[in-house]
C-alpha cells in the first residue's frame, strides 16, 4: 500500500520522476529533462528512491511505465514519487524548491551511491583484461 491516501488533494503534493528523466542515454524527445553534461548513465527507480530517502524527502517507488519508453524490459520499469510541499503548501525541504532541483540533485548523488562506485570498478577492470593479443596481420601477394 502506498503512503497516499484517497485524497486528491494530497495526492497532487507529490511529483513523479521516472529514470528517463535523468538518463544521459536519451535524447530530449525521448524523455530527458535535464542538461546531458548533468544527467547520469542508466539510472534504476531504487536508485533514484535511495538518494531521495537519504535527502529527508518522503519517496516511493511505484511499478509504473514512462510513456515514451520503447524498451518492455523490467529494468526500465518504475517511477518515484516525491512529496515536496506539505499540507499547507510550505516546501518540505528549502533546498528543493521545484522538481528540476530534485532531478539534478539526484544526478548529481547517483553516481556517488556504493552499488554505483562498485559496477563501475569490475567494469574498468574487466575491459583492461580483453583489450591486447590480437594483432592483424596483412598478407602480401
Amino acid at each position: 500500500m502506498s503512503p497516499l491516501s484517497n485524497n486528491p488533494a494530497e495526492k497532487e503534493r507529490f511529483i513523479c520522476i521516472y529514470p528517463s528523466y535523468l538518463n544521459s542515454k536519451k535524447t530530449l524527445a525521448e524523455g530527458r529533462r535535464i542538461p546531458s553534461e548533468k544527467a547520469v548513465e542508466n539510472p534504476t527507480c531504487a536508485e533514484i528512491n535511495d538518494v531521495l530517502a537519504a535527502a529527508g524527502l518522503m519517496a516511493f517507488s511505484e511499478n509504473k511505465m514512462y510513456p515514451r519508453e520503447w524498451n518492455r524490459d523490467i529494468s526500465f520499469r518504475g517511477r518515484v514519487r516525491v512529496q515536496l510541499k506539505k499540507e499547507d503548501g510550505t516546501l518540505c525541504s528549502e533546498k528543493f524548491a521545484t522538481r528540476k532541483d530534485v532531478m539534478i540533485y539526484c544526478a548529481e548523488m547517483i553516481p556517488k551511491l556504493k552499488t554505483r562506485s562498485q559496477k563501475g570498478a569490475a567494469a574498468d577492470s574487466g575491459s583492461q583484461q580483453g583489450d591486447g593479443g590480437k594483432k592483424s596481420k596483412k598478407k602480401r601477394k
